[in-house]
């Protein structure tokens, strides 16, 4: 019988009661059997309720079988063949009787039967239902009215309660209006904030939730090279308004003094810097807990001083910080700054419009009648109109959450900028260009009578002379650019205030490429640009009144409208003429600031710079859509790893591994990537055991700096035995016991600036492919006592290094840093086996061990099972102390640990990880790919500082800072290069 048929008649069959079966009739026999016979060869009958018989004929026993024959087929048998005729001699009526009685019974009870959401009518015979009978109960049976007004009485109890009205889809048309889309877009960023550009982005971006924010993280099109060439020849564009800002006011020194305790001077420039502290430039700096340098560190931000004003020692900062490290950072500058105190913002006072009070009265003047042909507009009397776009709080905070902060002590204020100020950055070469292109200086308003007094900003601001004085140098500081072949000519974090007028007024009709003019770069003073280039912008013109609260409010209040702004353009006599006068709200105050690019190396020196530009909030699309009409490309979140990984900078939070947010970085991918490990089939699983990779979606740096200390202080070589190995293991353990009452030492990644550059020389830093070794200054050379003493100080350090391949090779993510062997080295001396050395396969101790656990639980449990012994013969090098032996001792780990068990991957606790393939590890790589700048593979990430020296000591000068490095999901090494650049 085809399955079709066999589905047909299980369908068929699913509601017949249960004490009747029908077994398959395959053949004449079974066909006997169904129709109330025993089957040939059979005594008795298997169950009597199906037929009720009871024992037949020996006779029966030696009767033939008939030739077999095709299964059921609907009312006959397939070829013509049709049902048995033999029958039982005898039949015994009790068991007959019982089985027709269970039957009739099974019936009766299935018919009876009601559901929960079945009527009494239902219960009825077909014949007896009527439509009637749901709203009469009067013609329903007498037996059944009863239980009927029951029912009826129930529904309508539950009809008089008020039901929830279903909202009612609008039309398209309905949703589409400008009031309606704004309700909408607020609900919908309730959770997850947009920024101003995000509608922008969500038609061309791929989105991603991150931090609070909804963001764009890479283009729907393919552009990584042509981001690439903007970035390296022409301009990237990126909307950084994510990013928060933390504003301070008091006085100079007691802010100094306060930041002081974040910030040392051995990591570099602090908060106190010169250049930055007279806000000419901007500064950026690494945050510690307060008064826990070396350790405890928090993450890097920028600051940026508003310059001074004569006679006041009253100063403003901005600390611009990701919004990862705002959690972190802003209880620990109330902190050192002393307030605790939060000031509540003033109550907003109700504004009555008086046209729409004055239609609220009532007047006995008639109602206007509709003009015929005019469109029907909605009533504005009730004043139920949908609010205004207006954005509370931000990701990081929640609506009721203070945003200000105040000392009673020493007057310092601490203000929540967050989402206040827009953001945008432009990174390439004529970054300068499309900034010239698209912003002008504001003009005067001369036209407006001084006695007349106006609520905006700018007639006020031009009623000043020395203001318009300072506002002429910044508009020809402004022209100075465009003289300037590229970004990276200026001094590194220049300030520049300006104040520039509406750049939607000067929209191109079509999309053009802004570059360099010769002719404009002519007209430039020669002298004045060098002076531009060597000293920078002076102290005054860095001057910008986006500083000041109510200049930012004012502007965003009065901005000009899309639908205004085209009704003024369509009253131009010449269509596609500039509006003529600039209309007063036109006016915003900017702040230009100077991105350095790469500052590390000796290679590609500047790549990356450009510009910062601060913009009011409420102006981001304003702004947006002139500079991408000036042929700028559009990058995201991933662009700015991209930018990072070519400059050779750690890119937070990803690279900042000893800090807060580096370690919640590190767990969120460690999840995100085990879940799409375990989203593949098993078959289809990269085995890391077999590769001998620990740990392929996380780096245990504590447990690598552990491990490298106990190998120094125990003077070991970059060859390890198994009784070393194991050494090592126990006194981790016993280190680990130890910590319970004692509070273990921390990691911390070295960011001495005289510890890199010492370290940088014994590395014989090179060219990206290392052919010529790069000028070092005079330091002392590498030796043991240097080692040692460098040691005492920085034993459980971290260090940043750049890795370069020379041959061929694309690093990966968490890809190993290996030491290589003198055998290595001395194949790479004599040209032979250059590509790198390769890792024997390891054996999977635990793939045993998830078999028996997945046909037998219970005896997979048990303590006697213990893991496969490693085989000598094959090179494989795994230790003793890499196998769980302490769930071979105790049942009730092992049966845990088993539980857990992933095909594939190393259960907690991890073995060795330094000792645990045949070449030593001593790091892993962070950020890797195939750099288009370098024309090789090129990595970023930490080695062990331990661990690097030890390599260096016993390197020769020829092989300096070589090392291994592994993928992990391959066995094949691959030498590789390290540089430390300072």
């Amino acid at each position: 019988m085809s399955a079709a048929k066999v589905k047909m008649r299980e369908k068929k069959m699913r509601n017949q009661p249960a004490s009747v079966q029908y077994p398959s009739s395959s053949s004449n026999v079974e066909s006997s059997t169904q129709n109330g016979a025993d089957a040939p060869g059979t005594g008795k009958n298997a169950d009597p309720l199906k037929g009720g018989l009871s024992e037949v004929h020996p006779s029966t026993e030696r009767q033939k079988k008939t030739p077999h024959q095709s299964g059921w087929v609907r009312g006959h048998h397939k070829d013509g063949g049709g049902y048995t005729k033999e029958m039982p001699k005898y039949v015994t009526a009790g068991a007959f009787a019982r089985a027709r009685a269970a039957e009739v019974s099974a019936m009766l009870k299935a018919v009876r039967k009601t559901t929960s959401s079945s009527r009494v009518f239902e219960a009825l015979p077909k014949h007896m239902r009527r439509r009637a009978m749901s709203h009469n109960t009067k013609r329903l049976p007498h037996r059944l009215r009863e239980v009927a007004n029951r029912m009826r009485e129930k529904g309508l109890q539950a009809g008089s309660k008020k039901k929830k009205e279903q909202a009612k889809s609008k039309s398209r048309k309905a949703r589409r209006r400008h009031g309606n889309l704004l309700l909408e877009f607020n609900r919908r960023q309730r959770k997850n904030i947009w920024l101003e550009t995000h509608i922008w982005h969500a038609k061309r971006f791929h989105m991603v939730k991150k931090w609070g924010y909804c963001l764009g993280d890479r283009p729907t099109y393919k552009c990584y090279r042509a981001c690439y060439r903007a970035m390296s020849s022409h301009c990237l564009l990126q909307d950084l308004s994510y990013y928060c800002c933390i504003e301070l006011q008091g006085d100079e020194d007691k802010l100094l003094a306060a930041l002081s305790q974040l910030t040392s001077k051995e990591a570099g420039p602090t908060f106190a810097a010169a250049l930055c502290l007279s806000g000419r430039r901007q500064g950026s700096v690494m945050v510690y807990r307060a008064g826990w340098y070396p350790s405890q560190p928090l993450g890097p931000v920028t600051f940026l001083w508003r310059p001074r004003t004569q006679g006041s020692v009253h100063r403003q900062l901005w600390i611009w910080a990701h919004p990862t490290l705002k959690q972190d950072l802003l209880p620990e500058l109330q902190t050192v700054c002393q307030c605790c105190e939060a000031v509540l913002p003033p109550a907003a006072p109700v504004e009555v419009n008086p046209t729409l009070e004055a239609e609220s009265e009532p007047e006995n003047t008639p109602e206007a009648k509709p003009v015929p042909g005019t469109k029907r507009k909605r009533s504005c009397k009730d004043a139920t109109g949908p609010p205004a776009k207006k954005i509370l709080g931000d990701g990081t905070r929640l609506r009721s959450t203070p945003v200000s902060w105040r000392s009673s002590s020493n007057g310092i204020v601490i203000n929540d900028l967050t989402m206040e100020i827009v953001r945008y950055r432009l990174i390439g070469p004529q970054s300068h260009s499309v900034l010239v292109d698209t912003l002008e200086a504001a003009t005067g308003c001369d036209e407006v009578p001084k006695s007349q007094t106006c609520s905006l900003w700018w007639p006020q601001h031009c009623s000043d002379e020395a203001k318009m004085t300072l506002h002429q140098q910044q508009a020809d500081i402004f022209n100075i650019l465009k003289g300037i072949y590229s970004t990276a000519e200026l001094p590194s974090g220049t300030v520049l205030g300006l104040t520039v007028d509406d750049p939607r007024l000067t929209l191109p009709r079509k999309r053009v490429k802004a570059l360099p003019c010769v002719k404009q770069a002519q007209e430039v003073d020669e002298e004045k640009r060098r002076k531009l280039m060597l000293e920078g912008v002076p102290e005054p013109c860095c001057q910008s009144f986006i500083w000041e609260q109510s200049v930012r409010d004012n502007v965003t209040d009065n901005k000009i409208s899309e639908q205004e702004l085209n009704r003024m353009r369509s009253e131009v006599l010449v269509p596609g003429s500039r509006l003529s006068p600039t209309p007063l709200q036109g006016r915003v105050p900017i702040l230009l600031v100077e991105q350095p690019g790469k500052q590390v190396g000796h290679e590609m020196s500047s790549w990356g710079a450009g510009w910062d530009l601060l913009l009011p909030k409420g102006w981001g699309m304003a702004f947006w859509i002139p500079l991408v009409y000036r042929g700028v490309r559009i990058g995201g979140l991933n662009m700015s790893l991209k930018h990072s990984q070519n400059k050779a900078a750690p890119h937070f939070p990803r690279d900042y591994p000893d800090c807060p947010a580096g370690m919640r970085f590190q767990e969120e991918q460690e999840a995100e990537l085990l879940n799409k490990f375990k989203r593949h089939p098993p078959a289809k699983r990269t085995n890391y055991i077999k590769h001998g990779c620990v740990a392929p979606f996380c780096c245990p740096w504590q447990q690598l700096a552990e491990e490298w200390e106990i190998i120094v202080r125990e003077g070991g070589t970059q060859t390890r035995t198994t009784a070393q190995a194991d050494a090592v293991t126990e006194e981790r353990t016993s280190q680990q016991a130890i910590s319970i009452t004692k509070p273990p030492s921390r990691f911390t990644v070295l960011r001495n600036r005289k510890a890199l550059k010492l370290l940088s020389a014994w590395c014989r830093p090179t060219t990206s492919k290392g052919q010529r070794p790069c000028r070092v200054g005079e330091l002392p050379p590498i030796s043991c006592e240097a080692v040692t003493s460098f040691l005492s100080a920085h034993a459980m350090s971290l260090v940043w290094v750049h890795v370069s391949l020379p041959s061929k090779g694309k690093p990966e993510y968490h890809a190993m840093l290996c030491v290589p062997t003198p055998d290595d080295l001395k194949a790479l001396g004599n040209r032979q086996g250059t590509g790198g050395p390769q890792e024997p396969p390891h054996r999977d101790h635990f793939k045993g061990r998830i078999k028996r656990r997945k046909k037998d639980p219970k005896k997979a449990a048990t303590p006697s099972v213990t893991p496969d012994k490693p085989d000598g013969k094959k090179a494989d090098l795994i230790f003793a102390s890499d196998l769980d032996t302490n769930a071979s001792k105790d049942p009730k780990s092992f049966s845990e640990s088993s539980s857990d068990l992933v095909l594939g991957l190393w259960p907690d606790p991890l073995p060795s990880v330094a000792s645990h393939c045949s070449r030593v590890t001593v790091g892993w790589v962070t950020q890797g790919d195939f750099s288009m700048s370098a024309g090789c593979g090129e990595a970023l990430g930490f080695v062990s500082v331990a661990g690097l020296l030890n390599t260096l000591l016993n390197q020769t000068s020829e092989h300096k800072g070589k090392l291994l490095l592994r993928n992990p999901t391959s066995l094949h090494y691959r030498f590789a290069k390290i540089n430390i650049e300072v």
